[in-house]
């Protein structure tokens, strides 16, 4: 397995990955990106595993796209192309991982954002650290979301307070919202998704695939697959605006100081200065 995921098996039919690229806030870039999809499929075809958790290493969970990547290239996946490649491919993605037959939970702690959100939003379960930043800050300078999950996850109201200000919810908000399950002091974190992926893997992957599906189907009923797809669409507007294409210039300069540029007016995230709120 690449180096930038790795794998193992910490309870009964319990398979791990972990995203390894503490040093980037273990963004998503096209090869570790190709490594969980990977990863998944095997673990999906292996009949020992009933259930993957995906967790990340270092101080975070996932910090979004690895925006100092050229992401076009050397995409996992084919995706048709033309205007909109990139938010139909990774929107795709993460409907593959809906779409598997066996269940996947996230471990979130530390910063969830961007497409870090979008991941674990993809998975079937979501238990976070009371630390976790979960949020969407390119919509302050750059577009909607690619996978625009939130009123779908959130409801109406926390979704457009959420796509108006960029700004991130705890991990406790996260459940009283509705994106995560449960919320576990970080220190516990760890062991409280290791209780919940063996209670969940004690029932047989023949059976736990349709009950899975009965409520993924019941979401798509309501039309969330649709919306989801037609979403890319919107996101790929804001790319043509003049204030996304004014602040892509910034990014010349290097993507660390344009992200703090758009986040300090806000005094989060990266920007956020201990005891300033």
């Amino acid at each position: 397995m690449s180096e930038v995921l790795l794998v193992d098996d910490p309870a009964p039919h319990v398979r791990r990955l972990t995203l390894n690229r503490p040093d980037k806030r273990n963004a998503l870039n096209n090869e570790l990106r190709g490594a969980i999809f990977s990863a998944l499929e095997d673990a999906d075809r292996d009949d020992a595993v009933r259930l993957t958790i995906l967790r990340g290493a270092g101080k975070c969970f996932s910090a979004g796209y690895d925006l100092g990547a050229d992401n076009s290239k050397g995409q996992p996946y084919h995706t048709s192309g033309g205007d909109g490649n990139w938010s139909r491919h990774v929107t795709e993605g993460w409907f593959h991982v809906w779409d598997l037959q066996k269940p996947v939970i996230a471990q979130v702690h530390g910063y969830c954002l961007a497409g870090g959100s979008e991941l674990a939003t993809s998975c079937d379960l979501v238990y976070v650290a009371d630390d976790a930043q979960i949020g969407y800050p390119p919509v302050r300078l750059m577009s909607p979301p690619d996978m625009q999950f939130h009123p779908w996850m959130v409801g109406m109201r926390n979704a457009m307070e959420l796509m108006l200000t960029g700004d991130a919810i705890s991990g406790e908000e996260a459940v009283r919202m509705g994106f995560a399950n449960r919320c576990f002091p970080e220190a516990e974190l760890e062991a409280g998704v290791l209780a919940m992926a063996e209670r969940v893997a004690k029932i047989p992957s023949d059976l736990q695939q349709l009950n899975k599906r009965s409520v993924h189907r019941a979401m798509e009923i309501m039309g969330m697959r649709a919306a989801l797809r037609a979403g890319t669409e919107i996101q790929t507007l804001g790319f043509h605006t003049r204030s996304t294409r004014e602040y892509l210039k910034s990014f010349a300069e290097g993507v660390t100081k344009a992200l703090d540029k758009r986040d300090s007016q806000f005094g989060d995230y990266r920007t956020d200065k201990p005891g300033k709120r």
